[in-house]
């Protein structure tokens, strides 16, 4: 499957910004999606996933309370919905999707199978 994210940008500390991610090639629905991202000097780190109808999610702690995820599988497309942004959320912000079947939503980058291209979001202060 081939994802492509897009909607990062510049934003002050305080606004919103919502992230999309696009499937094609493969029945989207198959997968668990999630959301990583990247520092500058730092190791890949969950953010989000999403489970393949979308009836359960799970967030990081860092981000839990203000960011949201979603995805809408007629339109191939899942999204991270961001709020309250701070500084530390700066970031590259990758998509993932996972064919592996678990008990619970994958969080670690080695139980992903595809990956976007990143898309950059900046947080200034």
């Amino acid at each position: 499957v081939q994802l492509q994210a897009s909607g990062g940008g510049l934003v002050q500390a305080g606004d919103s910004l919502r992230l999309s991610c696009a499937a094609s090639g493969r029945t989207f629905s198959n997968y668990v999606m999630g959301w990583f991202r990247q520092a500058p000097g730092k190791d890949r780190e969950f953010v989000a996933g999403i489970s393949r109808r979308g009836g359960s999610g799970k967030l990081a702690d860092s981000v839990r309370g203000r960011f949201t995820i979603s995805r809408d599988n007629a339109k191939n497309t899942v999204y991270l919905q961001m709020f309250s942004l701070k500084p530390v959320d700066t970031a590259v912000y990758f998509c993932a999707a996972s064919a592996e079947y678990m008990s619970s939503i994958a969080n670690r980058p080695d139980e992903y199978d595809y990956w976007g291209q990143g898309t950059l979001v900046t947080v200034s202060s």
